[in-house]
């Protein structure tokens, strides 16, 4: 009855780490000792325990993995919320994204790159989060034209 459980179990699942569980357990009902299942799966005596502990408290549902993944930091709807906010807006700065989520939503990402990605959901590069180019010197690039307009002059045809 255990081994059938265990055999299905090994069958059925997706997950490595959870079939090597299963194999470790298996093999010891089986009769193999914690030192030949050691080199096999290669897995630890305290591994061979800790999931044999599992399975015959819990069943083949013991040995499943238990964590499924975090939960967003925003639901759809307020991530759809914000994404439509954004493509109503005709300028956009990082900051002000910033300032939205954490008055609206309390949320504060850990990384830009959070920020950058609803950007880019909106069709928004984040690069043009600025009004104007912060290295844009408007007597320098009059000097330059100045300088082809007469490159061109001397270069034309007479």
């Amino acid at each position: 009855m255990w081994i059938q459980s265990l055999d299905n179990f090994i069958k059925y699942s997706q997950d490595k780490l959870e079939i090597t569980r299963a194999t470790a357990v298996k093999m010891l009902l089986c009769g193999y000792k914690h030192k030949e299942i050691m080199p096999i799966l290669g897995v630890s005596s305290g591994f061979i325990s800790k999931w044999k502990k599992a399975f015959f408290q819990n069943g083949v549902e013991g040995l499943k993995l238990a964590y499924k993944g975090s939960k967003g930091f925003l639901d759809i709807q307020q991530h759809t919320e914000i994404v439509e906010w954004l493509r109503s807006k005709e300028r956009w700065t990082l900051d002000e994204l910033e300032y939205q989520l954490a008055s609206k939503y309390e949320v504060a990402f850990e990384s830009k790159q959070s920020y950058y990605e609803l950007f880019d959901e909106a069709g928004i590069s984040w690069k043009k989060t600025q009004s104007n180019n912060p290295k844009y010197d408007s007597e320098l690039v009059a000097s330059k034209k100045k300088k082809l307009e007469s490159c061109w002059r001397r270069d034309e045809p007479k």
